[in-house]
């Protein structure tokens, strides 16, 4: 995945926790920080909005659909 620098402001305990695990688990604490916003916003129901399927995709899914009934009809 990209990346950005970005500038943060977190309080004192968080930053801490932050840094301690992070050493624990042998990362950064950028790394440790975006793992963990990543899982709190999947835990919160956050859901990653799918991408547009590419023209290809979706002749790959006709292709598939058509394959599948031709599958069945044959028994």
């Amino acid at each position: 995945m990209a990346t950005r620098k970005v500038t943060l402001s977190l309080d004192s305990g968080a930053l801490e926790f932050a840094e301690r695990a992070a050493k624990a688990h042998g990362i950064s604490v950028s790394s440790w920080l975006s793992k963990a916003a990543r899982r709190e916003a999947v835990r919160t129901g956050y859901t990653p909005q799918r991408a547009p399927a590419t023209p290809s995709a979706e002749s790959d899914e006709a292709e598939l659909t058509a394959a599948e009934k031709d599958l069945r009809a044959q028994g």
